[in-house]
């Protein structure tokens, strides 16, 4: 094999269509893994000397700093970084950060090391509407979106062929009043059970109970069919065109007890005029909804996004 071909090999990858997954191919005989990669989120007390006592402590462990960000909060007195570097060789996660525990004690300082060679996973729950669902299977199929799709959940069947067509365990857990609580109960164990990392609401018309917002917490986004504050309930493009907007968008958000209130990672909005319909607006609107949910998901397995209180801080 010629070096071209095999170092195109090392860093190919290959889609598993029964699992939706993006995994890396085994590298060629005689051919070294690159060096691991980690992304690094802190927040803490905004104070002097936060950046030095952390860059001496990647320094002392031989890693180098690819890309670096900050933001310091005046009105929260709070300070984030995030910043993506490269060990010198091999270590992990768990050693990167027992490296920087000194660095956190000192500056109180809340630490997240998350590994590149390990895609976060999602799982997806979704009604009858798929526009939004379409669009992470295809982007992760694409590999646009780096994450592993463990599955889909929905109440209803209407889009389980879509789930076969990729090739993505479609889990089918209909829900009466009766049988919310065992349903969402079942979602819940299927959550730990495939290990995942976040769950995504992709237009799922069912509310979760405070206890799983609760459980979910920082790990679950909903898209709502709105630029919140907005028309909420049914039919909202049916309401702003009674009302003669021309605005209208989406916004995805962190799920929480307050019903579509939580902290907001990405909003978008499309202008429309008096001779848009409502059939129109609705068509604008899947459109709307499924590039701001995809964007606050890749930002979030990218993590890039901190919550600060009520808001969050998004390092694109």
């Amino acid at each position: 094999m010629a070096a071209g071909s095999a170092y195109t090999t090392i860093y190919k990858c290959i889609i598993l269509r029964r699992r939706s997954a993006i995994v890396p191919q085994a590298l060629p005989a005689g051919l070294v893994s690159p060096a691991p990669e980690f992304v690094l989120s802190f927040t803490c007390p905004d104070r002097p000397g936060i950046l030095a006592a952390i860059t001496t402590r990647l320094f002392a462990t031989g890693c180098d700093i690819r890309d670096a960000a900050q933001f310091g909060d005046a009105e929260t007195g709070l300070f984030f970084i995030r910043m993506h570097v490269r060990a010198g060789g091999p270590l992990t996660a768990d050693e990167l950060t027992a490296a920087l525990r000194p660095a956190a004690r000192e500056f109180a300082f809340e630490l997240r090391c998350h590994a590149l060679a390990a895609p976060p996973r999602v799982l997806i729950a979704v009604s009858q509407h798929g526009h939004c669902l379409r669009d992470l299977l295809h982007k992760c199929q694409l590999q646009s979106l780096p994450a592993v799709i463990v599955g889909v959940v929905s109440n209803h069947e209407a889009l389980r062929s879509v789930c076969d067509w990729y090739r993505t365990p479609f889990h089918y857990l209909p829900v009466t009043p009766e049988s919310r609580p065992r349903q969402e109960a079942e979602l819940l164990r299927l959550f730990e059970r495939e290990r995942a990392d976040l769950l995504v609401l992709a237009r799922y018309m069912q509310i979760l109970s405070p206890a799983a917002c609760a459980a979910l917490a920082g790990r679950c986004i909903n898209i709502h069919h709105s630029f919140l504050p907005g028309f909420k309930g049914a039919k909202p493009y049916h309401q702003a065109h009674a009302r003669g907007v021309k605005l209208i968008g989406a916004t995805a958000h962190y799920v929480t007890t307050d019903l579509d209130e939580g902290p907001i990672i990405e909003q978008d909005v499309r202008r429309v005029t008096h001779a848009t319909s409502p059939g129109e607006m609705v068509e604008i609107g899947r459109e709307t909804e499924a590039s701001v949910l995809s964007r606050a998901v890749r930002w979030h397995v990218e993590q890039r996004v901190v919550l600060n209180g009520q808001k969050t801080v998004v390092f694109r």
